[in-house]
């Protein structure tokens, strides 16, 4: 995709490495439109069933790449709303949308909207050694990416103001207590963890997962009566899919099912 934006499509997994090492793999303009272009193509590529979305080195993302944006904020000519809703959210939405599962992989560092990226996906497994960091309180301003939309879900209104306030650091050993990530291992087995969780979702019934993805989603936002509405039309689209019929019959005939994803 780039020189700093790696991506590979393996087995119905596609992993996108942050790969700006030298810099913690802080995002820059190009950086971020390489990321966009790689969500886009995952989303059109039916061979791709899961993502994985990692870094190289010590982190996984600083977030904004501020020597980057310094000039244009010094001078003026960086609007910051333009600048999220151009780059930033495009990708949040992007993760959240894609009806394929997603997957962080937590190697090192995730900061700032490094860490909302990490926020917005699916499933985050985290390396014992990463932290996440909301760094923006720094720099005097507000969590964006997402952040605040995601952090008081996951772990309550007054944690997550808390942390966003003084800029805190959580390790990984807290995220998990937190319910901010679903699993910690060791740095050297965070690669081969993900990739076996991506592998395992990528051969299931990946039209159903992505639909629950969906149901899940807006079943943050609305009422129950809504919620259960939305679950019967969902389940009317999979259950006249191949992989229900798929299901059905390995289900009957004692054997393991070969979903394909349709």
């Amino acid at each position: 995709m780039s020189d700093s934006i790696r991506y590979a499509v393996d087995e119905g997994v596609a992993t996108i490495t942050f790969d700006r090492p030298d810099k913690l793999n802080a995002f820059t303009d190009p950086m971020l439109s390489a990321l966009g272009k790689a969500l886009r193509e995952a989303a059109r590529d039916d061979a791709v069933r899961c993502l994985v979305l990692t870094g190289t080195g010590r982190a996984f993302s600083a977030g904004q790449d501020l020597a980057d944006v310094s000039g244009r904020d010094a001078s003026g000519g960086m609007r910051f709303r333009e600048h999220l809703e151009t780059t930033y959210n495009r990708a949040i939405a992007a993760i959240v949308e894609i009806e394929k599962p997603v997957i962080a992989a937590i190697n090192g560092v995730a900061a700032g909207a490094g860490a909302s990226i990490a926020l917005a996906c699916d499933i985050r497994l985290m390396a014992e050694e990463a932290r996440l960091i909301m760094a923006f309180a720094g720099v005097g301003l507000v969590p964006d990416s997402g952040s605040t939309w995601f952090l008081p879900r996951m772990m309550g209104y007054e944690r997550a103001f808390e942390l966003a306030a003084t800029g805190g650091r959580v390790t990984a050993a807290e995220a998990l207590e937190l319910g901010l990530v679903s699993r910690v291992v060791p740095g050297d087995a965070l690669a081969g963890a993900a990739q076996e969780l991506a592998a395992r979702l990528a051969t299931g019934p990946t039209k159903a997962i992505g639909l629950t993805k969906r149901a899940m989603r807006r079943a943050l936002t609305c009422r129950l009566d809504d919620a259960l509405a939305y679950e019967a039309q969902l389940q009317e689209i999979a259950g006249g899919t191949a992989d229900h019929r798929e299901g059905v019959a390995a289900f009957l005939e004692k054997r393991p099912a070969r979903f394909a994803g349709r």
